[in-house]
């Protein structure tokens, strides 16, 4: 996308106000309108850094960045893969435990499961897994870039 066009009808719009107030505020805006180029694709640069942010924030996978070719920005997706959770250590040995929970934590278990797209069983052992280890929070790390959440 070309900022130059923009910054050009910056320009336009101001000497266009300025030529309503005569000479010398015309050529004051002359000068406005040259100063006005460069902030002026800043700011666009800024604009289309948080559109690309809040974008990203949206995607499932991958993320939204800005690469400057000359004076043209440009929206680049970048395809990432998903981190995959670790897998349970097997050491061929399985044991069995009865657990009671509250119908209300069983209900936000299962939902947790579904959203993984994982079982319930497998969810507990990961959720196990990372409480004995230490990683509280699931936290993907892509890049310079980390997502995920953390309890205090």
């Amino acid at each position: 996308m070309q900022t130059a066009s923009f910054t050009e009808a910056l320009q336009a719009d101001l000497r266009e106000l300025a030529a309503l107030g005569g000479d010398e505020v015309a050529a004051a805006a002359d000068r406005l309108a040259a100063a006005i180029r460069s902030s002026a694709g800043l700011r666009l640069l800024d604009a289309r850094s948080e559109a690309a942010l809040e974008i990203s924030a949206e995607l499932p996978f991958g993320h939204v960045d800005i690469r400057v070719a000359g004076q043209d920005p440009q929206f680049v997706y970048v395809e990432e893969e998903q981190a995959e959770a670790p897998a349970p250590a097997d050491d061929g040995m399985t044991a069995r435990i009865s657990l009671r929970l509250p119908e209300s934590l069983k209900a936000s278990v299962e939902a947790a499961a579904a959203a993984e797209g994982v079982s319930v069983n497998t969810w507990l052992v990961r959720a196990l897994q990372r409480a004995v280890s230490g990683g509280g929070g699931r936290a993907v790390r892509s890049g310079k870039r980390i997502t995920g959440y953390a309890q205090s």
